[in-house]
């Protein structure tokens, strides 16, 4: 049960992930969204940087659930694939590390050529 529950989240992370893309990808490169009575929070708010800070996390996100399944069934996989299973999601997990400091930088960048 608890497996099928974490292929749900996995699944709604992957779906939200996606979601948030496609009106982001929309709203950067094609058109503005009128300002209405319904408003979605993040609309007007992503610019490329922090899209792709969001998109790294939500990937270290849905690769720790997949880890998490996977060690939930170490059983069935030999050692060797259990470190590379590791290796892959610490090298998500810097690359997002490495994106966000990164981003920090160049926003600190962008109010110091602002003054």
């Amino acid at each position: 049960m608890i497996l099928a529950m974490l292929g749900l989240i996995d699944a709604a992370l992957v779906a939200s992930l996606i979601v948030m893309v496609m009106i982001s990808g929309y709203e950067n490169f094609v058109s503005r969204f009128d300002e209405g009575e319904q408003e979605v929070s993040f609309l007007g708010k992503l610019d490329a940087g922090s899209l792709k800070i969001k998109v790294a996390s939500s990937i270290v996100a849905i690769s720790s659930i997949h880890l998490l399944q996977i060690f939930l069934n170490a059983a069935q996989y030999d050692n060797a694939k259990l470190m590379w299973f590791t290796l892959i999601h610490l090298a998500f997990v810097v690359s997002a590390v490495m994106l966000g400091f990164l981003e920090r930088l160049m926003s600190k960048n962008k109010t110091v050529a602002k003054d």
